[in-house]
Parts: C-alpha cells; structure tokens; sequence
C-alpha cells in the first residue's frame, strides 16, 4: 500500500532542477536510504514530502490520515527548555486539543474523539516511553547538551506521536558508534515506513530495504541494501552508457545526411527529418552525470621516523580527567583512528599527541619538520562571507600545490564548485559543499600530517570513496576521528580506542579487529576481575596484542569440565554451524545477479532479512562454541 506518491514532480532553484518529472512512492513498513551527490535536493525532496516545500508542477499524494515526521540535519530547539517541555511539543496538536477540552472551547464531542485518536489523556506517560527509549534525562537542559543528545532529542520528539513516516535527514552526524547501532536497531524495529539520507554505508546496509538515487533529477529505485546497490548500478551505469553511445551514433550519420548536397535534399523523407529533430531535443535534454571530485594533496617534506612519542602521560581539566597513563609511539606513514564515544576526549588527545596541549605529567617528544593540516568537524574555519575563490587563496588567483600552478578557479572546478560560483558567498554552500570547500583549502597547503575531525559528516558518497582512495596513497600521517565505520575499516591502519575510566589503548588494524581484541580483552578483565592471581602475572602487550596474559597456575584454576548438557551442546553446534552457513550460502546465490529485486521485490526482500538473521545466529554459535571450547 502506498502511502506517499510522487507524479511527474518537478522542482528547480533558477536554472538548476533538483526533481525532473520524476516517479516515486513509498510504500508500508519500507526503510528506504535516498542518497545523491551534494547539492542534488536530498533534503530538499524531505522537506517536499513532509508538506515544507512545494513542488513547481507534479502532484503528491498522501495516504488520508497519514502521520509523518521530520528529523532535520541540524535540529534547533529552545535552549532554556528541559528535554522533557521539547519532546512534548511532539504532542503539540494532542496538548492543545487536551487544553481546548478543558477550558470549554469549541466542540466537546469533536474534540473528545480527536484526543481519543492521537492517544487519549495519559500523554506524560507517552513522553517518558519516548524518552526511556532514547535513553534521555528528561531533566537536563537544552543548552547543556552535546550535537549526538540533541540528535537523540529530536528523534524522541518525532517518534512520541508515531508516526507512521519518519524521515531522517543525517541522522548519524554527530553520533558515536554504539549510537549509531542504537539507531540501527530502533529503525529496524520501527514499525512504520522510513526514508533515510545518509552517507554512512553501513548503516545503509543495516537498516535499508531499498536505494533511492536521487541523479541528475531523477530517483530511480534499487531493492535491497547499499552493497546490493553498488552492484546494480554498476551494471545499470554501463548499459547507459551503451544506449547513450548507440543514440549518438546515429545522430552523428543523420546530421551527415541531412548536410548532403542538392541530390539528397531531393529525396529527403518528411518522417526522418522529423526523427533527426527528436534526436536532437533527446541529445540536448540529456543531463550528463556530473564530473568527479579531483582530490590530491601535497605531502611537502619529509618528517622524521618518529612523528610524536608519549610516554605515560596524563591529563585533567579540574576535577574530570581525560587521559590516564597513556603511551604510544606514532610513526611517519602510520594511519590512526580515534574511536570512543562523545566527550570522552578525543580531540583533547589529538591535542596532546600534537603538541597543541601540554599534559599534567609524563613525556612527549616530537618528531622533525611537522606540517599539520586540521580539518576541523565544526566547521570554525569558514569565514560565510566570504569568497569561495578568496577563501581558497587570499589575495591571489593562483594556488601551487607541489611544484604545479594552477588557477584558483581551475582548482575549484576540480572540486565541482564551477567558474560562475567562485565569487559566490561560502553562506550560500549547503552543509556537503562547505566540507567539499574545507577539503580544497586543507589540501591546497602542503601537508605532511593530516588532522581530519570528523571529515565525513555531508559529504556524499562517491566523495568519500575518492578522500578514502587518497589517503589510502598518501605518504604522510593521518589522524582521523570519525564515527564511519566502513570509511576507518578502509582507511586507518591502528585505532587508539577508549576503554572507559579515562584509559585509552592502541589496536592494530579497523573496527572489525578492534571488536575482536575489544571482545578478548573484556573477557580478560571480566577474569582479572573474579581472580587475582591473573593480576599478579598482567604485562603491557606489544603494539597490536591483545591484552591478554594469564599464568600457567591461572590457566590452571580456570579451566573447568564440561557437564554432561554441555558437552552434548558443543558436539551438536559444528552441525548448526553448517547448516547455517549452507542455508547462507544458497541465499547468496539466488540474489547474486540481483534479477530477483526486478523480478520479485518482496521474496527479494525476505531473503535479505533471512541472511541477516542467519548472520546473527551464526555469530551467536561461533562465540558458544569458543566459551565451550576454552572450558576443555
């Protein structure tokens, strides 16, 4: 059943059209990511559906009755209010009914039903719900609240009423991993329909039972997750471009045709010059997909072996302290990434690690010829007004990055910023392009180390995927803090991750190894924990070891006899385990060609939700097997 339909609906800014006669429609209990590049009217195609925007030709349809909310990039609330007085105003037509009812206005009985349908007269207990499963302090103040409990906040106002549309602008700016799985599993079990935008891909593929691309005015729809996306559109991209070449061609040979002397014009045929004209107006009103983002930096000299080297060190604001006994060497090459939750002090340790902070006690030596580039999350370098031309290069039109010069307009067209916005007001960029512009300017300067806080947050994805491929090659040092998982799995080479109680710890590798480690480390403690003669026997591991040692008479204590139940368990899991992964592996080859999301949506739909619970169920099996096998 459809719930929202879009018919031939157009919308354009000037001369650039953001929709172009384009189709859509939502459909019940759907969870659809809508991607596109920057500046193409992601947010804007939100603010059209939830009645903000108007369409210029077009119609849109609603489901009668339909209950739909919005979740901004940037939610703005009053900052003297509770967190409570903001979720409530969630209930805002409820409310104002419950008060019109109780001072006598207006019709009793009308009023009476209207309070009975959008949820009767226990709204407070409504609002704690809400505000429990957001985990939120209904108490705290507005203007005391970091960017991820904001964002908690505003999803709470908009889940109170439940909606049965939800439609989330950016909804993991700003939050921390663990968040972001919160929000994965809320939206998963949401029992409503959903639209996302979102550069995260794996949340996408988490959360999302269909694509929407949002090109060149037009959304075209793909079932199934985002890695189920890149597949079929790989394929999809090079059939276009087939047609494309074929239409082409044949324009070429009539244009040659209809230039032909005396002879041919005698036996020109009405029709096919009416069938060149429609070649051309097709030709012409062929939108081509815009051109990549051109991304290189410069590493400018070489720094010594050592970049920086902390010796246990440790640092307190006050009463509240960020860092504990911390030690690391960083290296010239190496790629880290700083991994905790908000306002456990990550940017304050890249401070320390840099040299921008002094700590309370403990070495730090730093290596030779540093030049640091930072790229800061909040955006505090962007001067809105001015030019993006002056912004790139003051009081110059030439920019030399190594031993190129080039044209600081030639330069932001390598950023897709054309000639004719150089002169435009960096206010007037949305939130993807002022990033794009800080990227520019970051790598217009050389740069032997890289800072990037949070360097992802707008950015559309094709762009990530190119800044992933630069510092993949890059010779330099990068620190990179960000809550984007598959963007740190493909980039960093260590994770200085924090392990609460002030303690921060250094792991070879991405998320993924950092999850095992984590996982053997925590069981190493929980151990420690219950006795204490592994304590006595603890050592610092070397770089990338997990932290755990044991003693020969440790060992000894801990190993315990299966009981007759577990034993039995334990022969029975490699059976399990195979017949999952069997199953898995058949689902895997029905969808591989991804036919089957054309051919049959919904059975398509099934079988991605089937190897997502097998996944699961196989993770639970293999962590058994390994807490069964430790105990022989």
């Amino acid at each position: 059943m459809s719930l929202i339909t879009l018919n031939q609906a157009s919308l354009a800014y000037g001369h650039h059209p953001l929709l172009d006669q384009t189709d859509f429609s939502l459909e019940d209990g759907e969870r659809v990511g809508l991607i596109g590049r920057n500046g193409t009217g992601k947010s804007t195609l939100l603010k059209v559906l939830n009645r903000r925007e108007a369409l210029d030709s077009g119609t849109i349809q609603y489901q009668q009755g339909l209950r739909i909310n919005y979740v901004a990039q940037e939610p703005l609330f009053d900052t003297n209010k509770t967190i409570f007085e903001v979720v409530s105003e969630g209930l805002s037509e409820l409310l104002q009914c419950i008060e019109d009812y109780s001072n006598g206005t207006g019709d009793m009985d009308e009023l009476f039903n209207r309070i009975d349908t959008l949820g009767g007269w226990g709204w407070e207990q409504k609002v704690e719900q809400s505000l429990e499963q957001l985990r939120l302090n209904g108490k705290l103040t507005i203007g005391t609240l970091s960017g991820g409990t904001l964002k908690r906040v505003a999803l709470a106002q908009a889940l109170v009423c439940t909606p049965q549309v939800l439609l989330l602008d950016e909804p993991t700016n700003h939050l921390d991993l663990e968040s972001i799985d919160w929000l994965a599993s809320l939206l998963t079990e949401f029992k409503g329909s959903a639209i996302v935008v979102t550069h995260d891909r794996s949340f996408l593929d988490k959360v999302t039972t269909r694509i929407v691309e949002l090109d060149r005015g037009r959304l075209r729809s793909y079932y199934g997750n985002y890695s189920q996306f890149r597949i079929n559109k790989e394929a999809q991209l090079a059939q276009e471009s087939v047609i494309n070449a074929k239409a082409d061609k044949l324009l070429a040979q009539e244009e040659i045709w209809i230039r032909k002397g005396v002879e041919a014009r005698r036996t020109r045929s009405v029709a096919r010059i009416a069938r060149l004209e429609e070649l051309r107006a097709q030709r012409q009103s062929r939108r081509e997909a815009v051109g990549k983002v051109k991304l290189s930096v410069d590493t400018g000299n070489r720094t010594g072996k050592i970049v920086s080297e902390l010796e246990h060190v440790n640092l307190s604001f006050g009463e509240r302290c960020i860092v504990k006994d911390f030690s690391s060497i960083i290296l010239r090459g190496d790629k880290i990434g700083l991994l905790g939750p908000n306002g456990a002090g990550k940017t304050t340790l890249l401070k320390l690690i840099l040299g921008t902070l002094e700590p309370d006690s403990g070495n730090v030596k730093f290596g030779t010829q540093l030049q640091i580039a930072y790229f800061d999350q909040m955006r505090g370098a962007l001067n809105l007004d001015d030019t993006l031309e002056n912004f790139i290069s003051p009081g110059s039109e030439w920019i030399e990055i190594g031993d190129q010069r080039q044209h600081v307009k030639s330069y932001l067209g390598d950023f897709l910023f054309s000639p004719a916005r150089a002169n435009s007001p960096v206010r007037s960029l949305s939130g993807g392009e002022r990033n794009r512009l800080l990227l520019a300017r970051l790598f217009a300067r050389p740069a032997n180390v890289l800072v990037l806080d949070e360097p992802t947050n707008d950015l559309d994805i094709e762009t990530l995927e190119l800044l992933e491929e630069l510092l993949e090659n890059y010779k330099g040092t990068v620190f990179l803090v960000s809550h984007d998982r598959a963007f740190l799995d493909n980039v960093v080479t260590s994770l200085i991750a924090y392990e609460g109680d002030s303690t921060w710890r250094e792991y070879e590798g991405g998320i993924q190894d950092w999850l095992v480690q984590s996982r053997r480390s925590g069981k190493s403690t929980a151990l420690a924990s219950e006795h204490k003669t592994i304590q006595n026997d603890q050592v610092l591991p070397e770089k990338g070891a997990s932290n755990i040692v044991v003693s020969p008479t440790a060992n000894n204590t801990l190993k315990k006899k299966l009981g007759y139940k577990e034993q039995r368990e334990l022969d029975g899991l490699p059976a399990q385990i195979e017949s999952l992964e069997t199953e898995q592996k058949e689902i895997a080859n029905l969808i591989e060609d991804g036919s089957i999301f054309n051919s049959d949506p919904k059975r398509a739909h099934e079988l991605l939700s089937k190897s997502t619970q097998i996944e699961s169920r196989l993770l639970e099996l293999l962590e058994r097997w390994e807490a069964l096998s430790t105990k022989i």
